[in-house]
């Protein structure tokens, strides 16, 4: 049966085992990073903003404009502008090691503006009862604006999952190995359809994780 709907398996079969962990590899450690990054980026421009807890306009201007700029920029082209600075974090600029600084810089920006979003929707009236009673800005942050967003931020972190794996199969197509790599090898190049099915399906069932553990998140923290 198997042999029957994947006749090519036996030609890359070893190497779509091998993309599948290198694009496990990318959505992790590029994942982890960028939410640890994009979580302190979103929190800061809540709070830096005009009439924030910690009011600095000029650095939430910085800020807004930096990553309004490196959304603007294509992810591909942000791929090979970052290659030197890939070569000097990882120490290399191809491959899946060298895929991960892009990454995280093509999503950060994204996650952040999310977590922006989700952290603003915070009542107002919460942090005006916090201040009331003393507690310091990084209580705040930690017992009011991330604690009482958990479900927004649940609900981004799994839409930005999602982007995360789309971004690695992109990134295959100039080197940096995964799926979209091996789907554009075996199944463009070399003609090998049911492999790039095969590919596709495993992205698939990848986004389908991802959406259920995201929901099952969102309703266990949602009151």
């Amino acid at each position: 049966m198997w042999e029957n709907l994947f006749p090519n398996w036996y030609r890359g079969g070893e190497q779509l085992i091998t993309s599948t962990f290198q694009t496990l590899e990318m959505v992790a450690i590029a994942g982890v990073v960028a939410f640890v990054l994009g979580t302190a980026i979103g929190v800061l421009l809540v709070v830096t903003k005009k009439g924030g807890i910690l009011q600095n306009v000029i650095l939430f201007s910085l800020i807004d404009k930096l990553i309004n700029i490196i959304r603007s920029v294509p992810f591909l082209i942000l791929m090979i502008l970052l290659m030197p600075l890939s070569r000097l974090i990882v120490g290399t600029g191809i491959g899946t090691t060298g895929a991960i600084v892009p990454l995280v810089f093509g999503t950060t920006p994204f996650f952040a503006r999310q977590v922006e979003t989700a952290i603003a929707d915070v009542d107002s009236g919460l942090i005006e009862a916090s201040l009331a009673m003393g507690f310091s800005p990084l209580e705040i942050i930690f017992s009011v604006y991330l604690r009482e967003s958990i479900p927004g931020i649940a609900r981004v972190t799994m839409i930005t999952a999602i982007n995360l794996i789309a971004l690695t199969a992109m990134a295959g197509a100039v080197g940096a190995g995964g799926l979209g790599d091996f789907a554009i090898r075996f199944g463009h190049q070399l003609g090998l359809t049911d492999l790039l099915w095969l590919a596709v399906g495993i992205i698939l069932v990848m986004v389908s994780i991802v959406q259920f553990v995201g929901n099952l998140v969102i309703k266990a923290t949602t009151r």
